[in-house]
């Protein structure tokens, strides 16, 4: 066995003002029940709510508020996210923090959750990260796993288990949960995704096995969810196959197709050219009714 133990702290998130105090308590209180974890793994957007005028540049103080709860408590911190400011630009960015308090990494979110995440853009780099004895991880945020290139990259960079903060408070999560236990399946990799709950989302944390099992899903409200996993059924499950059966990263591997379609722009004069600009819909002739009919049924 290769065990970790993983505790993703769903909590009420408020939008108004920072939720870094609650945190903290809430982290204490966690790590008094279940002093055994390793790895506390925080919501996108938990320190402060999906509010933009909140950015603040990395390094900066909020980063090392994390940092020394993460000396205090001797974990690995995955502190949700923040809105970082880099110049005049915009990022949703979360630290890896060490149990040393090191920062050992940022990743800047590659799909910003647009037309609504205005004003923010797209990170470029991947972030994976070894555990010493333990392991490879690595790090995506909400709506990177609606593109399933994010989860298949992180999986050939050798991530045996992937790290997913969501800020998810719209009627689309029972279509996430699916994207969770799908990513987890096809990569054959765990996935933890861990969502808010009030201003930071609907809940309904999932925990994922390599074969797609769920080891665990949140209800709606706060929850600690804490969790051993065994990486060594990641290296089962690529070596011998899902559940014995289907071994999709070596098939990918060895595909003799080529997907033209992911070179330089080449969509832009087929299909997907033909879809439209990314903007958010208005009321109106494409949505909605018509504005002449709207004016006709009015009393």
């Amino acid at each position: 066995m290769t065990p970790f133990a993983i505790a993703g702290l769903q909590l009420k998130i408020d939008a108004e003002s920072d939720n870094l105090e609650h945190i903290r308590h809430r982290i204490d209180v966690l790590m008094h029940l279940y002093p055994w974890v390793q790895m506390v793994v925080l919501s996108e957007l938990a320190a402060f709510g999906p509010y933009i005028g909140n950015a603040q540049p990395l390094p900066g103080p909020t980063e090392e508020f994390f940092q020394e709860i993460a000396v205090r408590h001797s974990i690995w911190l995955v502190p949700g996210s923040i809105f970082e400011r880099s110049d005049e630009l915009v990022y949703n960015t979360t630290s890896v923090i060490s149990p040393t308090g090191e920062v050992i990494g940022r990743y800047r979110k590659m799909f910003p959750f647009l037309p609504y995440e205005e004003g923010v853009e797209s990170g470029s780099d991947f972030l994976v990260f070894d555990i010493p004895d333990i392991g490879r991880f690595g790090i995506s945020i909400c709506y990177d796993m609606w593109m399933p290139e994010t989860t298949r990259t992180l999986a050939a960079m050798g991530a045996e288990v992937i790290i997913h903060p969501s800020l998810t408070n719209t009627i689309d999560r029972d279509v996430e949960l699916s994207i969770a236990r799908a990513s987890a399946a096809t990569n054959q990799c765990f996935f933890i995704d861990i969502n808010g709950s009030g201003d930071g989302g609907n809940g309904r944390s999932i925990l994922v096995a390599p074969n797609g099992d769920i080891l665990y899903q949140a209800g709606h409200g706060e929850e600690m969810i804490p969790i051993e996993i065994d990486l060594d059924r990641v290296r089962r499950s690529r070596e011998f196959g899902l559940r014995g059966l289907g071994q999709p990263l070596k098939s990918f591997r060895d595909r003799s197709v080529h997907f033209g379609i992911y070179e330089g722009n080449d969509a832009a004069g087929g299909y997907l050219g033909q879809l439209g600009p990314l903007a958010k819909p208005e009321q109106g002739s494409k949505v909605g009714l018509e504005p002449e009919a709207r004016q006709e049924d009015a009393p």
